[in-house]
């Protein structure tokens, strides 16, 4: 039977991107978002990709909205085997210019949407004892940045949110399976519509990557289940970074933080944004960056054929020795 698949947040960008890639392997794919222009946009790609679409116009920060949304997938597919927390919004705006309401929304929507959308998950998965989440997450689950310190407070909470749970499903025996995908700055639509309290536009930090490449990373912890993946090598050496010299990462983002997040177009006085409701219209997978972004990442290739590419490397440094002793007088 076809895999049941749940992404919140799939009316564009990563959950987009993602919900065509399952489609193609054929699953059965839920649609949860609150765009319903963007949530028709990607039941027509689900379905041209050769999947089944099942399109719930949910907001994420109401957790009986959720829980609802969890209740309609298994009421019209029987189960759920993989459920993808990718919703979220933010604000790009030094922390003093923040104001309380919208740091309410953005915890509510990232960081609680995800708390609710694993309560969901759990409660129907460990019925059976299987299926997996998946825990959409961001080199800033380790590393605060400028400019987007409720998003940053948000993803690092996921992050320790997610260790408690999986020791929890191991203190049970659980068969159910928690993984982390942590992303690298990606071409989405969120720089066009979210909000802004900025001189110029907003940008993702380069090296920028599509955002199929998060959806192949998705796709693969859904069936591997690693504790957790790293996309893209710029966000491993920030994380591992992060552990080894914190300080220095204070100091550098501290300097070029504000200019690398901005581009050099003025930001539009007026610019509607989706912290509070969504900006009307099908956005699409692809933000305004295409001509930017790249469409691989060989640190996500090797991370994906890890065993493989150990062989590979073993073969060599073997097929080497036995080159050099035939050499030999």
């Amino acid at each position: 039977m076809a895999q049941v698949v749940v992404i919140t947040g799939a009316s564009a960008g990563v959950g987009r991107a993602t919900a065509k890639a399952f489609a193609r392997q054929g699953a059965c794919v839920a649609l949860l978002a609150r765009g319903r222009d963007g949530l028709a946009g990607a039941y027509e790609d689900v379905i041209r990709a050769g999947g089944e679409a099942l399109v719930i116009p949910t907001d994420v920060a109401d957790p009986v909205q959720v829980l609802t949304a969890a209740a309609r997938v298994v009421e019209a597919w029987g189960r759920i085997d993989v459920w993808v927390n990718n919703a979220t919004v933010t604000v790009f705006a030094p922390f003093m210019q923040v104001t309380p309401e919208e740091y309410q929304r953005v915890t509510d929507v990232t960081y609680l949407g995800t708390v609710y959308g694993t309560m969901a998950a759990l409660r129907h998965m460990s019925a059976r004892n299987q299926g997996t989440v998946v825990q959409v997450g961001s080199a800033l689950a380790y590393r605060g940045i400028p400019l987007q310190s409720a998003y940053c407070g948000a993803k690092h909470a996921i992050q320790g949110f997610t260790e408690s749970v999986r020791a929890e499903l191991i203190h049970d025996h659980s068969d159910v399976r928690i993984t982390m995908v942590q992303l690298p700055a990606l071409n989405t639509p969120q720089f066009e519509w979210n909000r802004a309290k900025l001189p110029r536009a907003p940008q993702p930090v380069p090296p920028i990557y599509q955002p199929e490449v998060a959806a192949r990373a998705i796709v693969w912890a859904a069936r591997h289940a690693p504790r957790e993946v790293n996309v893209g090598a710029m966000t491993s050496v920030v994380i591992n970074g992060n552990k080894l010299l914190p300080g220095v990462g204070d100091w550098y983002l501290g300097r070029t933080g504000y200019d690398s997040q901005q581009t050099d177009t003025p930001l539009p006085p007026g610019r509607p944004d989706n912290l509070f409701r969504p900006v009307p219209g099908d956005h699409g997978a692809h933000g305004p960056f295409d001509d930017r972004a790249g469409s691989h990442s060989p640190q996500l290739f090797a991370r994906m054929h890890r065993p493989t590419m150990m062989l590979a490397i073993l073969g060599l440094a073997l097929g080497a020795r036995v080159v050099g002793r035939m050499a030999r007088p």
